[in-house]
């Protein structure tokens, strides 16, 4: 049977592991992420004896995702310390002689989402990640989303709350989505963290205004048939009702669809894939790529 290669890269820990082209991972195992010298050498060691056919990769951003560009395959200028500018990519060619897929790790989650998942036999669907930042993936006419480079919907400008007036966090532009609406600005703004807030606090008004607003613009623009909303802030159930609401609100019946009209709960829902959606996604970047190399 062919084995596929997984690598969740994320900015606090790696997640590898070997699966099947049918979705199912069959093994894994985690490490933090230190240096790239030692945690893609932890990654390499991994692989080195599970007879993988190919590796999908799903990393952290920013990266360059153009084949054509001399740093394909590369993380680009990163907070992460020492990894700006670190060749990925090239470090497993240099151990594996097999496909590799590569891609940002949410766009892995969307289409292992896509591929597995809540969007499985969709055209199209989105994944948005709020968790420590927000960022999300797209897969459209079932391809996914690149251009000029990656897309980075996290840092979309958003109207401010009325009663909002927390500066933001991003160290970029402030009172972005992610400078109001990701993890770190909430505990900023409140003094604690999110999951520490109860249920009715004031804090989940805020939230489900933001996060709403910023799915009416995805929805205005992509328009996808799904979306799914992962990340630590997401699992608070009892605010999925709430950006339901305020969703149908923001969008005042400009979007006549039963999808959203009256069916918003089975059309913005958590990730089908669960907490597997990033690794069982970067599998099925592995089984693209194996995939396009048999073409």
């Amino acid at each position: 049977m062919t084995r596929i290669g997984a690598i969740e890269g994320g900015g606090t820990k790696f997640v590898v592991g070997v699966g099947t082209v049918d979705g199912q991972i069959e093994v894994m195992e985690s490490f933090p992420t230190t240096t790239p010298e030692e945690t893609m050498g932890k990654t390499v060691e991994f692989f080195r004896d599970k007879g993988v056919s190919a590796i999908g990769f799903g990393s952290f951003g920013p990266v360059d995702l153009n084949t054509q560009s001399p740093t394909y395959g590369h993380i680009a200028k990163t907070p992460k310390p020492h990894w700006s500018d670190y060749d990925v990519v090239g470090h497993l060619k240099q151990h594996f002689d097999i496909p590799i897929g590569f891609d940002t790790d949410v766009n892995a989650a969307a289409l292992g989402e896509a591929t597995y998942g809540a969007a499985k036999g969709l055209n199209s669907c989105l994944y948005i990640t709020i968790g420590t930042g927000i960022g999300a993936g797209a897969v459209v006419e079932g391809k996914l989303v690149h251009g000029l480079t990656h897309p980075e919907m996290g840092h979309i400008n958003v109207r401010r709350h009325p009663e909002d007036t927390y500066a933001g966090k991003c160290p970029y532009h402030g009172d972005c989505l992610e400078g109001l609406a990701a993890g770190p600005a909430i505990e900023a703004r409140w003094g604690v963290k999110a999951y520490e807030l109860q249920e009715d606090h004031k804090a989940w008004e805020f939230q489900a205004y933001y996060i709403a607003q910023a799915l009416m613009n995805y929805i205005l623009i992509i328009s996808p048939e799904k979306i799914i909303l992962g990340g630590g802030v997401s699992k608070q159930r009892h605010l999925l009702p709430c950006i339901h609401e305020e969703l149908r609100k923001q969008l005042n019946g400009y979007v006549h669809h039963p999808a959203i009209l009256e069916h918003t709960d089975a059309y913005i829902v958590t990730p089908g894939l669960e907490d597997r959606a990033g690794i069982t996604g970067s599998l099925a970047l592995g089984v693209k790529a194996l995939e396009e190399a048999q073409a």
